[in-house]
């Protein structure tokens, strides 16, 4: 999915309040187009529409082909062709062809199922749907789709009947330490569209002034931890030089599911906390998952650079690159 926009939450509420409502999801699409497959729309019967499939491209055509559907009862897949014109008018490079799934809310796809998709999406439980466009088969599916899920992508299975749409919830960094790089990072992880919290107790560091509008939290690290939890969309970075602050949170990231784990720090310092987590009863196994010295080696100088080696490091993790 682009980002965690609330399109099921929206098709839920409307449809809730009694307004008939269809779903349209993208499930195939071309290289270039401004929306990934899995892309969403929300289209009321009153013809208030929410979300994006194509940038702008077929929008009328999608919401004009989902009122029918709300009024008939039944799926429509549709399918655009996106002329190279039309495309440069939005601001593509190229056009191509687009397929749209449009399924309205109740009489095709149930709202108990829609509920419970809303409600997962809500407990950071990653889910996919899937459904076979020939028989018209639903089901949620968790523990499957481990690839799709890793990689964030939603498409067609082999057998080009079955769509699987992957709704993973956000990316979330947890920063530990309220330093130079931290200020760097927090903006380029937004970009990224990842959800940062920073960590540190001195306030001197963890500051509104120093980090304006982000959620800080001035707990022991170990306790912010527990706090916020930690899963399979987490990635935690330590950047205190402090083992009295880092090791707290690095035994909890360790214990835990999370997908990065990077550490500030020389060579040196770095086989200095390997020996502390040994210490501590962590595995040659888990202690390999820690990132350290943290970053890609790009020659990174400064807090910004530095920045960018974390947060390409932890893309590279995230999309099974590194």
């Amino acid at each position: 999915m682009d980002r965690f926009d609330n399109s099921p939450e929206t098709a839920l509420r409307w449809f809730s309040e009694g307004q008939p409502t269809a779903l349209a999801t993208v499930v195939e699409t071309w290289g270039s187009a401004p929306r990934r497959v899995g892309a969403q729309l929300v289209i009321g019967a009153d013809g208030r529409i929410e979300g994006s499939v194509s940038g702008g491209c077929v929008e009328g055509a999608v919401v004009v082909e989902a009122l029918e559907a709300i009024d008939e009862g039944e799926a429509r897949l549709l399918e655009f062709g996106v002329s190279d014109e039309d495309a440069f008018a939005v601001g593509l490079a190229c056009g191509g062809t687009i397929r749209v799934l449009v399924e309205p809310v109740g009489s095709v796809l149930p709202e108990p199922m829609l509920r419970e998709l809303v409600k997962a999406r809500a407990g950071r439980d990653p889910v996919a749907y899937e459904v076979n466009i020939e028989t018209g088969h639903r089901a949620l599916r968790r523990n499957a789709y481990a690839d799709r899920l890793r990689m964030d992508r939603s498409g067609f299975e082999e057998d080009g009947q079955t769509f699987v749409a992957v709704h993973n919830p956000p990316l979330r960094l947890i920063i530990v330490g309220a330093v130079h790089i931290a200020q760097a990072l927090v903006p380029m992880a937004r970009i990224a569209g990842y959800d940062p919290v920073i960590i540190d107790p001195r306030d001197a560091f963890a500051s509104d002034a120093r980090f304006p509008g982000e959620k800080i939290l001035t707990d022991w690290p170990d306790e912010a931890v527990a706090k916020l939890g930690l899963d399979a969309r987490t990635a935690v970075v330590l950047l205190t030089h402090d083992p009295k602050l880092d090791d707290p949170a690095l035994e909890s990231a360790l214990q835990a599911g999370v997908f990065y784990i990077g550490a500030l720090g020389s060579t040196r310092t770095h086989a200095k906390r390997v020996a502390r987590m040994k210490e501590a009863g962590f595995n040659d196994a888990q202690i390999a998952r820690i990132h350290g010295p943290i970053g890609l080696d790009i020659g990174a100088a400064g807090p910004s650079e530095i920045a960018v080696a974390i947060l390409a490091q932890m893309t590279a993790v995230l999309r099974g690159k590194a």
